[in-house]
């Protein structure tokens, strides 16, 4: 089976446009998981599961005979962000809106189950998860934690994440490391307060929490290898509050860290916090830290880079082989370091604003590439003609 029917291809875009109109942050994506469970149900999967590690669903088609089981993931959750576009679909939720893809990933996910309904595999299985919580980097790990995911222990892994900037359809790949590692850091500091004209009367940690801005920034220069790279991006800074009359005695400073590997991010982790502990100690400032949304580097497998190749191939899709890994983090990496798998990229057309941004909107276009995709990796797999 090498296309859909004109009948699934509208039900795709009309899903994904229905999803994109209602779209919910990570864990409050009870809504979208009910409308996913509904329109898989007419399909009959042998098993559908539902909140798994939070809202997630999970369909499974079995084959006629034993064999592996093969996964297929994409994710439920929209992002805080207001949308920009007006479209006959925007987001209907005011500072919540699909600027990821999200939506078009679930929509690809989702037509595997017509297709599977029709043709299971000869061998095996096949699980269509629908993750929760992927955009603050917790769902992945919540899934895997979730009781309800022993049963269903995959053998392989797979997920795609569309790309602006690339040619609409076009597959991107890359063996080794897919996207980087990442973290959050909050960094608070406390001193004393006093008033503003008597600031030696307290403890003010401005000049702390610029020492610290300067100096955690520059870390990658100073402690990183070229070859191994890595960022820090200050996010948000506070010292007090705009009150003139006072000198304030609190301030945040928080920064996202990212790295290629999941071990230069540890190195960075050390460095950074020895800095600050030694930056508020001299200016006797007390102080605590917080990690938040953590992200393992993704990488793929060889071997299911090859079948992710071979399958665009097969559909007549341009291949991409990405030399360096992608500098933005994706959970799907708490699946590859403990499974067989990979994750891809389908271009999303050159043009294309960035994800995360307010005009960012999915290219319906690419709905059947990506099942197809997923498709041909599942037979490739598990039917014995392949």
């Amino acid at each position: 089976m090498d296309s859909m029917t004109k009948k699934y291809r509208d039900a795709l875009i009309a899903m994904r446009q229905h999803l994109h109109q209602h779209p919910e942050i990570a864990h409050h994506e009870e809504k979208t998981a009910a409308y996913i469970r509904d329109f898989l149900k007419p399909f009959e999967p042998d098993r559908l599961l539902y909140g798994i590690g939070g809202h997630g669903i999970a369909a499974i088609f079995r084959g006629k005979n034993e064999g592996p089981a093969v996964l297929i993931r994409c994710e439920l959750d929209a992002l805080p962000i207001r949308e920009e576009n007006h479209l006959s679909y925007s987001s209907s939720i005011e500072g919540n809106a699909h600027l990821c893809g999200h939506d078009g990933h679930m929509a690809m996910v989702a037509g595997l189950a017509p297709l599977l309904s029709v043709s299971p595999p000869d061998n095996g299985s096949v699980i269509l998860l629908f993750q929760p919580a992927e955009e603050t980097g917790e769902g992945a790990a919540m899934v895997l934690d979730d009781e309800q995911f022993a049963t269903m222990e995959p053998d392989y892994v797979f997920a795609l994440h569309n790309l602006p900037g690339y040619e609409e359809g076009s597959i991107i790949t890359r063996k080794g490391i897919f996207a980087s590692a990442s973290k959050g850091l909050i960094i608070t500091l406390e001193g004393a307060s006093s008033h503003a004209a008597h600031p030696e009367g307290g403890n003010n940690p401005a000049t702390a929490a610029a020492l610290i801005l300067q100096s955690v920034q520059s870390i990658p220069q100073r402690s990183v290898a070229m070859h191994e790279a890595a960022l820090v991006t200050p996010i948000h800074i506070r010292v007090g509050h705009p009150a003139f009359g006072t000198s304030p005695g609190e301030g945040v400073v928080m920064f996202t860290i990212r790295a290629h590997s999941n071990e230069v991010l540890e190195q960075m982790e050390k460095e950074i916090l020895q800095q600050v502990s030694n930056i508020a100690r001299a200016h006797r400032l007390s102080h605590h830290y917080e990690w938040t949304e953590p992200f393992e580097a993704v990488v793929n497998d060889e071997a299911c880079v090859d079948m992710i190749r071979q399958s665009a191939k097969a559909l007549g899709l341009e291949v991409i082989s990405k030399d360096i890994p992608f500098s933005w983090s994706e959970d799907f990496g708490v699946f590859t370091n403990r499974f067989r798998g990979a994750l891809f990229g389908i271009g999303a057309g050159k043009e294309l604003p960035q994800l995360h941004n307010g005009r960012y909107d999915f290219p319906d276009d690419i709905l059947e590439k990506g099942t197809m995709m997923f498709y041909r990796i599942i037979d490739t797999l598990l039917n014995n003609d392949s």
